[in-house]
């Protein structure tokens, strides 16, 4: 059986037996502590854990995985064995409630022995050797004696405490020309016997003191990787070997010319199985970036190229195999095909940038490489690879293998401590003073939304480096108060500019307000003598103050637009909101349509016209989650948030200043769209007045 018949028979019996079939979910997990989807029940987790309600009582799907980051990791191990990937289907049932142990047991056996034809006498099953329910019931439906193993083989749960129960596999024997005991003897991973099935039986709530209390409602968890269940339909001892691979491969040798070999086999798997992780991904919105999955991503397709450069090719590669992914996998995933024209640009972008990186960078290798003592290459030479030229550690580990080179890398993790110890030093402004005033109070700048006439005491002053006690007029000053009415710079947001005042009269022209953790340094020149105790009015610029405000929420709108004209995963990912222009940086693969553009500014100016309620409101974060507020990727956020709600277009966390009817906007026009990265672009945008 195929790849798709082997799919199609498994969703054919469990919706003959009443699971509702869904489509796979994405690879971006809706769960901040997962890079990816990593297995077959994380779009589940909630109803799971009983934390959200299930849509149905019976359910079953093909989930598409990445396991190539973070805690969860196959990446090193691609193409040298064959039973490792990055990008794997799960294929699963789910009960929320509905059948427990019997029925989960009876459909997995009947599937795999009469639906499958596998051969029965070829398979054996464990179980938790304190479950004897389940212990019965395989001597009921199968005339099975299960092997009995602990918690390490035969225990699932969520985390130390929370769901869990025990679980029962099946696995098949793959012959005995091959080495390896049974499950539970010292040889277990000779290769002999495969796991296939996992029913995980989700029957307990487990406390802090480790009591068992058994759930309201019990849950069946069930698991079986497609590559590995289609290498024993196959009669294949190796993925690599089966019909999805074995075509994907014909496409590598047609592209590169190169026919697979025992000595080049290798790279042909790490290409194959690349090509799936980064396809994929890109469809379902991540861009190969330096941070998170982007940067995830970017290794993997990197890791291919260097295989496809030992092959001897030259240029582009994924890029071009990319059809051949559609071909063999885009009828169970039709976003391959539908997303096919942005995927391939993204591919090629990235495709071209390295390979004008690996040119520069292998010169410098070639350089130092005569150089080298005991066949090591110094960790600042691994550092200034990746430095320089964006050599990830692991593919100068990777190149260097091949010539039997180690890499010092204790070496380049001390290049890399000491670059980030400048990198603070060399933080802009006067931080590193300010951040020296261990002593000095928080500013109490709870004023700033709602300005108001208010007396503040001077606490610090900072003069050409140094803190003083008094200053002068002409004098370049920084200060800082008990209190403020001013927005200090954060957030993207430019902060306040205005005055201080003693007794009425001006004293300072503040030309802007800037955030140094809890403080807030009002910045300017002095056209007045103020000193260390006195007591002055801070008073912002109100008409400079309104038209940041205007930008801020048409900031939130355009991002709005965006995802409402390009698609739902475009992601901020920076932002400036000054008085006089916004700048606005998303994730997005390819440059805007001037038609794309015109809809994104229509759109924005339309609700403008509408005159839409800008509601301002303070909650917990677990309350503006709830409400569906959006958050900018990578912040940290407080117990308590400040959501911004313009009409139903637009909901965010956001501790900006904002005005409260759209129509304050006045007017909004898109000036330039360009890239800023790979995958990133820039719009940069005029509002009120200044857009007319």
């Amino acid at each position: 059986m195929t790849y798709n018949e082997i799919r199609k028979a498994f969703l054919d019996y469990f919706e003959s037996h009443g699971h509702k079939i869904v489509p796979s979910a994405s690879l971006i997990p809706n769960d901040p502590t997962l890079l990816f989807t990593v297995a077959g029940m994380v779009p589940w987790k909630g109803i799971l854990q009983g934390t959200e309600p299930a849509f149905a009582p019976r359910v079953a799907d093909v989930q598409k995985c990445i396991r190539a980051g973070g805690k969860h990791n196959d990446l090193e191990d691609v193409g040298f064995d064959g039973r490792h990937h990055t990008f794997f289907e799960m294929m699963g049932n789910w009960s929320f409630g509905d059948y427990f142990k019997e029925g989960a047991i009876e459909m997995s056996w009947e599937l795999l022995t009469r639906v499958f034809g596998l051969d029965p006498n070829r398979i054996v099953v464990t179980t938790h050797y304190s479950d004897e329910e389940a212990i019965k019931i395989w001597k009921k439906v199968a005339g099975k004696d299960a092997i009995l193993l602990g918690d390490k083989d035969n225990w699932w749960s969520a985390g130390d405490t929370g769901p869990c129960g025990p679980c029962t596999e099946m696995h098949y024997d793959m012959g005995e020309h091959l080495p390896g005991g049974m499950p539970g003897t010292p040889n277990e991973d000779g290769g002999r016997w495969v796991e296939i099935w996992n029913d995980v039986f989700m029957q307990y709530d487990r406390d802090a003191n480790g009591n068992l209390t058994p759930l309201p409602k019990q849950n069946v968890d069930t698991g079986a990787g497609l590559e590995r269940f289609a290498s024993i339909m196959q009669g294949k001892t190796d993925n690599y070997d089966t019909d999805l691979f074995v075509n994907l491969k014909r496409a590598v040798s047609d592209i590169t010319g190169v026919a697979e070999t025992d000595e080049n086999v290798a790279s042909f798997k790490v290409i194959t199985d690349h090509l799936r992780s980064v396809g994929f991904a890109i469809a379902d919105g991540v861009i190969p970036a330096n941070t998170d999955r982007g940067y995830v991503i970017r290794r993997i397709l990197r890791r291919a190229m260097r295989h496809g450069q030992i092959l001897g090719h030259r240029g582009a590669l994924l890029s071009k195999l990319y059809p051949a992914l559609i071909t063999e996998m885009g009828d169970a995933y039709p976003e391959l095909a539908r997303e096919q024209e942005r995927v391939v640009e993204i591919i090629q972008n990235e495709e071209n940038a390295f390979t004008d990186m690996l040119q520069n960078g292998m010169k410098l290798l070639e350089n130092e490489i005569p150089k080298l003592n005991n066949a090591v290459l110094p960790g600042d030479v691994a550092f200034k690879l990746f430095d320089t030229y964006g050599f990830p550690l692991d593919l100068t580990q990777m190149i260097l293998r091949d010539r039997n080179i180690d890499v010092d890398v204790p070496g380049f993790e001390k290049a890399m401590a000491e670059q980030k110890e400048r990198s603070r030093a060399n933080t802009k402004g006067t931080r590193i003073f300010w951040e020296s005033q261990t002593e000095l109070a928080n500013t109490d700048d709870s004023a700033k939304y709602n300005p108001t006439d208010m007396k503040s005491k001077v606490l610090s002053i900072l003069k050409n480096g140094e803190f003083v006690q008094s200053a002068n007029a002409g004098d370049e000053v920084e200060i800082a108060l008990d209190k403020t009415v001013f927005y200090g710079t954060q957030g993207g947001q430019v902060g306040d500019s205005g005055e201080l005042k003693i007794n009425g009269n001006t004293v300072m022209n503040v030309t802007e307000a800037a955030r140094v953790d809890n403080v807030v340094i009002h910045k300017g020149t002095l056209v007045g003598t103020i000193s260390v105790g006195d007591t002055v009015e801070p008073i912002i610029n109100a008409a400079i103050r309104q038209q940041t405000a205007r930008a801020h929420t048409a900031t939130h709108l355009l991002q709005a637009a965006l995802r409402h004209v390009l698609n739902e995963d475009v992601e901020q990912r920076g932002s400036k909101v000054s008085p006089d222009s916004v700048r606005f940086d998303f994730r997005f693969g390819r440059a805007m349509t001037p038609e794309e553009k015109q809809a994104v500014e229509d759109l924005v100016n339309k609700w403008i016209a509408e005159d839409m309620t800008v509601t301002h409101e303070e909650m917990t974060l677990d309350a503006a989650k709830e409400k569906g507020a959006m958050a900018l990727f990578g912040e940290k956020y407080g117990d308590m948030v400040k959501v911004i709600t313009a009409g139903d277009v637009s909901c965010e966390l956001c501790g900006g200043t904002h005005i409260h009817h759209t129509g304050e906007i006045i007017k909004a026009r898109i000036n330039k769209e360009k890239s800023i990265s790979s995958g990133i672009r820039r719009i940069t945008m005029s509002v009120g007045t200044l857009a007319e």
